[in-house]
């Protein structure tokens, strides 16, 4: 029977995911953990950050310790921007800021507005509609600035790829400070004065900031330079962290230290449009362990903005009036701040509809067309009808189910264009792709993650056909799957508070500082069962231990089968006033165990064959349903493919093989040199 429910597992979908496990390091790893008073689990978590000797940890786990150098020896044009700024203030004359639609140019521009006018500018500001325009200033903005008497224009998130738009601003006698973060083009803008942190040293700890990033750098410095700081910092920090981690910004740095103290800000904020989007979406406020673990104090979780908070910003910017969220983050009425964070959250949830809809259309696409993801290595979906303001979320989307990037579109037909975002995988860098297809495209944009474009609709099977040429030369087969990257394995007797709240000792995690990913080896699911949208509710066995578990958006798999391997981040379920550690499923694979629970009374046959003048071993499993060869070598490596599958797995243990393309000719010899061995041809 137990054989039976295993081969029909072995036929159903599961998760299309490599993994990759860090190397253990024990001697390092109870070193450091013995050092620091820490459990091993979180030492070795360390270690896989690079940070494996007590300097180091002490920095990390301490980010207010570091010497910070001065933002002004760092950014070359600061002082030029800091100097523009001061005249133009003293002199009362008219500064404007250009933002952008998306939360990171959001709360940029709410964090100017707010310290500028705290310093006495005269500031308005302006931001491109997402629809008609598209991202970035434009010629039409800038003549309305001119036409409006505006002396100084001051981008956000934005401008670094605007060279026309700026030149036409500096002939009508306009100063230009650009503060940006997104790659940098062949040919910079002619602006007066430019900050963005990749035009700076790789080794700065500022070189991680978002555009909001930048933009606090530039406020606080001009508030010191005009002796104006007092009551400033705290409201501008809350902006800062709301914009980094919606940005998916790098928390590492100054990111790392600043949206830590953000963090503890938060809960406590005294911006009455902050107050009202968490009350509307929620959140509540967690304690915070320190390294001795004592002196706990209230904090949000960069999780709390990632998926609360940071998406009611963003989707108004994506499908409404991002006036909306100006006014949230700069109002001190707290009858108007209810109001707009109201209106957030209706946004929201039409924007969650209008994913959930292209989601499933894009899908049906994809499964209709049977696109060869192998051969092409990316994904284009161009549909009409689709909203512009949402397909990136879409896209990352696809991303997580396909495993290749994504360039998905939306059809113009009235104007015959093609508007779209992009959303990448490690080995793939989006920005690079699109100056790839630089000749076939209007305006494009982005970093190495994630990006947006234009084209004309009669380009379109070109730019796809360029993007899998270029996606060619970086990818190989074994990339086209989502990687999980797993810090340790774990036994269920280790999951438990003391974990918990010593992994709060790597926070604030996310970008290039990931939330530590445990896995466990043969557990057994005995319950299971669809809530809400599409997410599995887990109950789980290993040896005597019992824990429940989440599975977001795996409705497709279930139900799940009986033995797995599972990859998984720890978190706090509250439920009915007791609190317990539960599992967050991002992994999961048929169990390695099942493969040595062979019939002991049928023993395969092993057979020795030569090939290329080579000692090998080759033996036929039968499991379940399924046959599997496996070929031994000298040097105790196993080759095993099953009946049927292109992919075979490489290695000296399961756990950690690697996936391998079968056909390629040095395995196909070897398979067949093994099945003549076996008298299988």
């Amino acid at each position: 029977m137990q054989n039976k429910s295993h081969s029909q597992a072995k036929q159903q979908k599961l998760p299309n995911q490599r993994w990759l496990i860090y190397p253990q390091q024990p001697e390092t790893t109870q070193q450091l953990a013995t050092s620091l008073e820490i459990l091993p689990l979180i030492a070795q978590t360390l270690i896989n950050r690079d940070i494996s000797t007590m300097e180091k940890a002490q920095a990390f786990l301490d980010p207010d310790s570091i010497t910070l150098p001065s933002p002004i020896q760092e950014f070359h044009d600061l002082d030029i921007s800091l100097n523009l700024l001061q005249t133009t203030i003293s002199q009362k004359q008219k500064i404007a800021i250009c933002g952008d639609y998306d939360a990171d140019g959001m709360t940029s521009t709410a964090l100017l507005l707010r310290s500028l006018k705290h310093l006495g500018a005269k500031v308005d500001y302006a931001i491109p509609s997402r629809m008609q325009e598209g991202y970035g200033i434009n010629e039409r903005i800038v003549e309305e600035f001119h036409q409006e008497g505006v002396s100084l224009i001051l981008t956000v998130d934005n401008g670094i790829a605007a060279y026309q738009p700026i030149a036409i601003a500096r002939q009508f006698g306009l100063n230009v400070i650009i503060t940006d973060h997104h790659d940098i083009p062949p040919n910079l803008p002619p602006a007066n004065a430019i900050l963005n942190p990749k035009l700076i040293s790789e080794n700065s700890p500022y070189r991680g900031v978002a555009g909001v990033g930048v933009a606090y750098i530039l406020a606080v410095s001009l508030a010191q330079r005009l002796g104006k700081l007092q009551g400033l910092i705290k409201p501008l920090l809350e902006l800062f962290t709301l914009g980094t981690i919606a940005d998916l910004a790098p928390l590492t740095g100054v990111n790392r230290r600043w949206v830590k103290r953000g963090l503890q800000l938060l809960p406590h904020s005294q911006l009455a449009g902050v107050k009202a989007l968490i009350q509307v979406s929620d959140v509540k406020a967690q304690e915070q362990g320190n390294l001795k673990q004592t002196n706990n104090q209230k904090s949000l979780k960069p999780d709390d903005i990632g998926f609360r908070l940071g998406p009611r910003i963003n989707a108004v910017g994506r499908i409404a009036d991002p006036q909306i969220v100006i006014e949230l983050l700069t109002t001190d009425d707290k009858e108007v701040a209810e109001t707009r964070a109201k209106q957030c959250q209706d946004i929201n949830q039409r924007r969650q509809e209008l994913c959930l809809e292209i989601e499933e259309e894009a899908i049906a696409w994809c499964e209709k067309s049977q696109i060869n993801l192998h051969q092409e290595r990316v994904l284009v979906v161009v549909q009409p009808g689709w909203h512009h303001g949402v397909i990136g979320i879409v896209a990352s989307r696809l991303v997580e189910r396909y495993g290749v990037p994504v360039f998905i579109g939306s059809y113009q037909e009235e104007e015959n264009t093609v508007r779209g975002s992009a959303r990448g995988i490690p080995e793939f860098h989006v920005f690079e792709a699109l100056q790839f297809c630089d000749d076939l495209l209007g305006k494009y944009g982005g970093h190495k993650a994630a990006g947006g474009f234009s084209l004309p609709g009669e380009n379109l099977d070109k730019f796809a056909s360029r993007l899998s040429e270029f996606a060619h030369q970086c990818l190989e087969i074994h990339h086209l799957k989502p990687l999980i990257s797993i810090d340790a394995e774990a036994d269920f007797l280790e999951l438990n508070f003391d974990l918990f709240r010593q992994i709060d000792l790597l926070h604030p995690c996310g970008i290039e500082n990931k939330s530590p990913i445990f896995w466990t080896g043969n557990v057994r699911v005995i319950q299971q069962r669809i809530v809400g949208k599409g997410h599995i509710r887990l109950t789980l066995v290993k040896g005597e231990q019992e824990i429940q578990a989440i599975a977001w958006r795996w409705g497709d798999y279930f139900p799940l089968p009986t033995l797995v391997d599972i990859a998984y981040q720890l978190r706090k379920n509250t439920w009915n006033y007791q609190t317990n550690i539960e599992l967050e499923l991002v992994g999961l694979r048929l169990s390695r165990e099942i493969y040595l629970q062979q019939d002991s009374s049928i023993q395969p046959e092993k057979v020795d064959f030569y090939y290329g003048d080579r000692l090998y071993t080759c033996s036929l499993y039968q499991i379940g349903n399924i046959k599997e060869l496996r070929i031994r070598n000298s040097r105790g490596e196993v080759l095993a493919i099953q009946q049927g599958n292109k992919f075979g797995l490489l290695g000296k243990s399961r756990n950690n093989a690697q996936e391998v393309d079968v056909s390629q000719p040095r395995f196909f010899h070897l398979i067949k040199a093994a099945m003549n061995a076996l008298n299988l041809n």
